[in-house]
């Protein structure tokens, strides 16, 4: 059965904090084991952007195989979180997510997707200059990503190896 991406549902929540701790588990292969060992957000957190429509899952009938979250950030879209089961990898699967969020923004007459990433991490910052973002100069931040950048410093992530990504809204 082909993976199909759709709008979450209720009965997917339970499933996405094991999906994105199973996928968060590379950041092991590149010394980030804080990043792999952080634990995920609970199911119920996924309930409000579910609602709003706001979280769309890849699924194999019913195995989940990724999900994205995103949400209005400045008037763009925003990647909040993108988790790909790590038997799916390589499978063009997070592109296809990010660009489900793209169509979302299309609908609402947003310019551009943002998302926030590690420079060094080579399914991160790399992969995504590869889907056509670019980094967004820090002159051009907006205010809400300049916030973004701080709280991920606070969490402890290192400034220098955080970025702020766009991609331009493509019209069909």
């Amino acid at each position: 059965m082909p993976l199909a991406v759709r709008p979450a549902a209720p009965a997917d929540l339970p499933h996405l904090p094991a999906l994105q701790l199973a996928a968060g588990q590379a950041f092991h292969a590149v010394g980030m084991g804080a990043v792999a060992d952080q634990p995920p957000p609970a199911a119920a957190e996924f309930a409000p952007p579910q609602r709003l429509g706001l979280l769309w899952v890849a699924a194999d009938g019913n195995r989940l195989a990724g999900f994205v979250l995103a949400r209005p950030l400045d008037g763009r879209a925003h990647v909040e979180q993108v988790s790909v089961h790590p038997s799916y990898a390589g499978r063009r699967l997070g592109a296809r997510l990010i660009d489900r969020v793209e169509e979302w923004a299309a609908e609402q007459r947003m310019p551009a997707v943002t998302l926030s990433t590690f420079r060094s991490v080579p399914w991160n910052a790399p992969y995504y200059l590869r889907l056509g973002f670019r980094e967004v100069p820090p002159a051009d931040l907006t205010p809400a990503l300049r916030e973004l950048l701080a709280e991920e410093a606070a969490f402890g992530l290192d400034p220098a190896d955080r970025a702020c990504l766009s991609r331009p809204v493509r019209t069909p």
